[in-house]
């Protein structure tokens, strides 16, 4: 099939470059792409917008904002299941870039809409963003490298998380640029970058031969593929994203009410806390996701994969507990506290890569992905609901503590018995292929 995207030059240079250089390429572009995207996502969030509340309620107004942001951001999800599952690859980059201005105009729209309105307009800046991971994890999937590229990939939004909200906070403190138009003018800082990014990642080559062999092909699904796979793997599934549920609401509640956190421990002032939190977390998760790629046995990426899961469960609690004993500073706690957060949640990325390879599934693992991080988003919705509703009187530090002990334990429980559920699995599809006489796993010899 002759392809009209991205830039045909470049793709047939990246064609004859070689496995590692095509893997360098995509991790660089697809990293800024989903950085720059953050950049029309997370800054609004670093505004306070105290002595405002919502329609007179007592809700307050930065509680609305996060809640209608994230109901935009919920929906996106459910529509990016089949959206991003079945768009077919040439249309990825038009898609990106159309998603992103969309979101940006709803920016323009929170900076001039009266009032109230302003809720509506920031809903309408999480519906289309809420479908970016997915369009750019398309190019990503099915590849020897996958683990590399997605860890890339998790590592831009770690570190824009922060670094977009510092420069947020600078246009705030020290540019004086109005508290509602300084999420606009952060994206109109990132606009040009993003749509070169897409442009270049664009120029990515299709998986090879030898990428097919190991990890099986990726295609856009049917229906009746994406009823199967769910089918298949039901209870894993089930006790999967409940996990992940638990994890994106609190991963959302720790980005969203950060600064709150940090002023209840006295280092909201410190210059560029943001991204000195988050630049560590992201180095660390990185190095271990990327580290996955060297296991060509897909059954002992599984298993590694889940090891790395239950251990940031068990660093969530270990140094919530050591911080509340007196034995972590406030920085250290909250650079381990993220980092055991990410280390449960990113890897689920990789985890269906491996899934998809060992039972030779059809179609995409963003299938997958999509449909587990609409749920999450739900939950995310909910808990914050939960907080305001339930424990009004809670402090987000005091809330937020618990949650984390909490998230640690059933956290720990859950993704223990998903891993013997998953490599139970994987034993079960290796025999099946052994005993048709077919290689076993798509793996090499």
């Amino acid at each position: 099939m002759n392809h009209t995207y991205g830039n045909q030059f470049l793709r047939d240079r990246l064609q004859n470059a070689g496995p590692t250089r095509i893997a360098l390429f995509a991790s660089i572009t697809s990293f800024c792409v989903y950085f720059c995207m953050y950049a029309f996502r997370k800054p609004f969030a670093v505004a306070t917008y105290d002595g405002y509340e919502f329609a007179e309620t007592g809700v307050e107004l930065k509680t609305a904002l996060v809640l209608s942001q994230l109901f935009g951001y919920v929906l996106s999800k459910y529509v990016g299941v089949k959206f991003c599952s079945q768009l077919r690859r040439e249309r990825l980059m038009i898609a990106i870039i159309a998603l992103i201005l969309i979101a940006q105009a709803a920016l323009l729209a929170f900076a001039v809409a009266p009032g109230n309105w302003k809720v509506a307009a920031i809903f309408f800046n999480g519906l289309p963003l809420g479908m970016v991971w997915g369009l750019a994890m398309r190019y990503l999937e099915g590849r020897r490298s996958t683990e590399f590229l997605v860890a890339t990939l998790s590592c831009s939004y770690i570190v824009a998380t922060g670094l977009v909200k510092d420069v947020g906070k600078r246009m705030l403190d020290y540019w004086a640029v109005d508290p509602f138009w300084m999420p606009f003018c952060v994206g109109a800082l990132f606009l040009t970058p993003l749509v070169l990014s897409t442009w270049l990642l664009d120029a990515v080559p299709e998986p090879d031969l030898d990428d097919e062999a190991e990890r099986s092909k990726r295609t856009a699904m049917t229906g009746s593929d994406q009823w199967a796979f769910l089918a298949h793997f039901s209870l894993g599934l089930i006790v999967l994203t409940f996990v992940y549920v638990l994890l994106t609401a609190f991963r959302d509640f720790r980005d969203n009410y950060a600064i709150e956190i940090l002023k209840e421990i006295n280092l909201a002032k410190i210059p560029g806390i943001f991204t000195t939190i988050e630049f560590v977390i992201a180095v660390v998760v990185t190095l271990t996701l990327a580290g996955l790629s060297f296991f060509r046995r897909n059954s002992h990426a599984l298993l590694a994969t889940f090891a790395i899961m239950t251990f940031g469960t068990v660093m969530l609690g270990a140094s919530t507990l050591l911080w509340k004993a007196g034995w972590l500073n406030g920085l250290a706690w909250m650079i381990l506290v993220g980092l055991g957060a990410y280390l449960a949640y990113v890897p689920y990325s990789v985890l269906f890569e491996r899934v998809f390879a060992v039972t030779r599934a059809t179609g995409s693992s963003v299938f997958a992905i999509y449909l587990i991080d609409s749920c999450g988003y739900t939950g995310s919705a909910a808990m914050q609901l939960y907080k305001d509703l339930w424990h009004a009187e809670k402090s987000r530090l005091s809330f937020f503590t618990d949650f984390a002990l909490a998230m640690s334990v059933i956290g720990l429980v859950s993704l223990l018995y998903c891993g013997w559920y998953f490599i139970r699995e994987e034993k079960r599809s290796r025999e099946s292929v052994q005993n048709s006489s077919s290689p076993a796993d798509g793996e090499p010899a």
